[in-house]
């Protein structure tokens, strides 16, 4: 009988033993971090991403642009002759990465391409200039906008009392960029143009200056940037468009990150940064900012 006591006692101090060398088994989904009632500001970014978000490369926060957008997105020139991507749509990525705790990872590309690559899960967010129209939106989601602009019919100094009105240019080379709220713009306003679409928006500047086109359709801000580095260009009118405004394009579905973009441009709008952001890319693309490929520029 004492033998047979020994062994139950010695089965349940090794049964209690392993109890307690045995680790808890790792959770699958990572620590939560609670959530904010408002954006913080860079300062103040959160450390870490929040527990749902999930990224195209894990650490980081993948962002697609068309650098050839200026005040938006850009390449300038500092003063040691360094190329570097500026532009109010760049701080904006910034921004959204340091709340998220994230590494900004910007893939430049031609404008058409960049909701080609969000919907094929290439990249987290695009962010261009976007407008959010219902077309669009069947497809993407989109934030809520941080910037509100216009839109404007562009021609050159000596041509603003010819090509000044849709029927001016029936028959007309009209340009606009590939893909874009442009070229629905002059789609509908100059149905009887040659409506010429160009990928950047620097080469549709080159082919009005040369006066290839006699009229572009151009984001009223990038109009404006470009004007200031060639007076022979003018904005002769106003264009009409119902969808104002800039937003950031997400893929369908993910709202864990588009709640914390929009919570990152709330932010930004209630404290002015964003305004500051608009201001110094304003500034930097009065300066010499640079229109060709990075692979072939010469400091």
């Amino acid at each position: 009988m004492k033998k047979v006591l020994a062994l139950v006692l010695a089965l349940i101090l090794c049964l209690s033993f392993a109890a307690c060398s045995q680790t808890e088994p790792e959770s699958s989904a990572p620590e939560s971090v609670p959530e904010e009632s408002a954006a913080p500001s860079e300062s103040e970014a959160v450390s870490e991403a929040p527990a749902e978000i999930t990224t195209v490369t894990a650490g980081k926060l993948t962002v697609a642009t068309s650098p050839d957008f200026a005040p938006y997105e850009f390449y300038s020139v500092d003063d040691a002759g360094n190329l570097n991507l500026s532009g109010f749509d760049i701080a904006l990525a910034q921004a959204i990465a340091d709340h998220l705790g994230l590494e900004l990872e910007v893939v430049p590309m031609d404008f058409d391409s960049i909701l080609l690559e969000l919907q094929a899960g290439n990249v987290d967010l695009g962010i261009a200039g976007f407008s959010p129209d219902p077309e669009r939106a069947e497809t993407f989601d989109f934030s809520d906008i941080y910037y509100m602009g216009g839109q404007s019919l562009v021609t050159l100094s000596e041509n603003k009392d010819v090509y000044n009105t849709y029927e001016s240019l029936t028959g007309k080379s009209v340009g606009a960029q590939t893909g874009s709220i442009q070229m629905d713009l002059a789609e509908q306003y100059t149905p009887d143009a040659n409506i010429v679409g160009l990928s950047k928006v620097t080469d549709i500047i080159s082919e009005l200056l040369a006066g290839k086109l006699q009229a572009a359709f151009i984001e009223t801000a990038v109009a404006e940037c470009y004007k200031l580095n060639y007076p022979e260009l003018e904005l002769v009118m106003d264009v009409e468009y119902d969808v104002a405004g800039s937003a950031v394009a997400l893929q369908k579905g993910n709202e864990a990150l588009l709640a914390s973009v929009n919570e990152v441009i709330a932010g930004l709008l209630a404290d002015g940064t964003m305004n500051e952001y608009v201001a110094d890319a304003n500034e930097l693309a009065a300066g010499n900012i640079y229109e060709g490929q990075p692979a072939d520029y010469q400091a």
